[in-house]
């Protein structure tokens, strides 16, 4: 099995760097000072030993890779950026690839399979940074991290096996090879919706001063808005009859697999903050806390904490400000007006 990572930042990069270190043959795909870096001197792989620095083929679009039978895609990229991957994709890739989504959010699967019949979702829990060209950090001490993958959508594989078959097997089996937890899952959107549940802090993280920086008294105000948009999600999804992995099994899935170690930086943000700390000119905020108000307005359960934030973090980002410049405080008097 040949591996092309689509989008070669903090989760791809880490993923494909291990994938390169196993032997296993990686191309990854990246874009400007990140591709010339990766280019000029290779991939280096920030670990809790010492960095690494690999020479990973590297491409800058799928009309670059050599594909053969046996590739497969894996899209690391913000949800945000997945119709211009596909249009790539779609352009130059043999239409019987199997396509996974190593994305947050729910909506990549459905968008990557009415264009592409074999499409496969990967659970991702790995935390990593990537805020310079060439350089991705890996979070974990222990494992790098937790990469379960099922077939998409499950129950229409030819197997009989819903949501699992031999090429779900083969990739989970590679990435175990490369040091990875990786189990096939019958039921990978249901982990998927419990990650959804977790990434509604990503807005929170990227867009509010964090506990103790206001001077006023106001720790837990970050600590508020996480418990409301959480239980924001949980009625909605609940009203909209999804399945979702418990918290309890979530909690047992992860167990001591992954240990985050001091990397030396303020934090390892989540994926956004990530992304506005680059100035990047857009988020994934309205496939991540937006999944949560379009699913409330379509089944009539009101989301104002998230509506809340999915605005607030578009503001952000929109007008150019800090990471973590707006006060949690005044939030939550808008919401409690």
């Amino acid at each position: 099995m040949r591996f092309v990572i689509y989008g070669a930042g903090a989760i791809g990069g880490v993923i494909g760097g291990h994938l390169f270190r196993a032997g296993i043959p990686t191309t990854v795909i990246a874009r400007g000072d990140h591709l010339a870096a990766i280019r000029d001197r290779g991939l280096t792989l920030d670990l809790a030993e010492g960095p690494e620095t690999l020479a990973v083929p590297a491409a800058a679009n799928a009309s670059e890779v050599e594909w053969t039978d046996d590739t497969v895609v894996l899209i690391c990229v913000k949800s945000q950026q997945t119709a211009a991957v596909l249009d790539d994709l779609q352009a130059h890739a043999p239409r019987t690839t199997p396509i996974v989504s190593a994305q947050n959010g729910v909506a990549n699967e459905p968008a990557i399979l009415r264009r592409f019949p074999h499409t496969y979702s990967i659970c991702v829990m790995l935390p990593a940074l990537h805020l310079e060209p060439g350089v991705v950090v890996q979070g974990s001490s222990a494992a790098p991290g937790i990469l379960d993958v099922g077939r998409f959508p499950a129950g229409v594989d030819h197997d009989d096996r819903a949501g699992t078959d031999d090429t779900a097997a083969d990739i989970s089996r590679s990435l175990r090879a490369a040091g990875f937890q990786s189990e096939p899952r019958e039921n990978i959107m249901a982990w998927k919706y419990r990650k959804l549940i977790l990434n509604l802090g990503n807005g929170i993280d990227a867009t509010y001063r964090r506990d103790g920086d206001d001077g006023n008294g106001n720790g837990d105000d970050i600590g508020e808005l996480m418990r409301r948009a959480r239980a924001e999600g949980k009625a909605v999804l609940d009203a909209a009859g999804i399945d979702v992995v418990s918290d309890a099994v979530d909690k047992e899935r992860r167990g001591h697999h992954i240990v985050r170690r001091d990397t030396g930086e303020d934090s390892i943000g989540s994926s956004t903050w990530q992304s506005v700390t680059r100035g990047a000119p857009n988020s994934e905020i309205d496939y991540l806390t937006g999944e949560i108000v379009l699913l409330g307005r379509l089944h009539g359960v009101p989301t104002p904490v998230n509506e809340l934030i999915q605005e607030d973090t578009t503001r952000l980002v929109v007008d150019g400000l800090e990471p973590g410049s707006l006060d949690p405080a005044r939030a939550l008097e808008r919401l409690n007006p």
